[in-house]
């Protein structure tokens, strides 16, 4: 094993700590809105935009606990499509891709 490597599998498990955080706290908070009925579930918000994605195919979501915005990713002919949702009314609110 070279220097580098060592170095980088030292590394590796720091670094990602930060994320796995960051989607924890995430998680926390869209549990806690929802819980408390200012935030739509992920499982509705899913319900309201998969079935208009006609031919495309949903490979997951983001939350910015933030904005409380759900961002949902579909794939329909090579292109990946995203789906802007607004978490507390179930509206979408931006979309690229076609």
């Amino acid at each position: 094993m070279t220097m580098i490597s060592a170095l980088l599998l030292i590394a590796a498990p720091t670094a990602a700590a930060p994320v796995l955080d960051q989607r924890r706290s995430d998680q926390a908070t869209a549990y806690a809105a929802r819980r408390d009925g200012r935030l739509l579930g992920l499982r509705e918000i899913e319900g309201r935009v998969v079935p208009t994605m006609k031919g495309a195919q949903y490979i997951g979501v983001d939350f910015d606990s933030g904005t409380g915005v759900y961002t949902l990713k579909f794939l329909r002919d090579g292109v990946v499509i995203w789906v802007d949702v607004d978490g507390r009314s179930g509206q979408v609110i931006g979309r690229t891709g076609r």
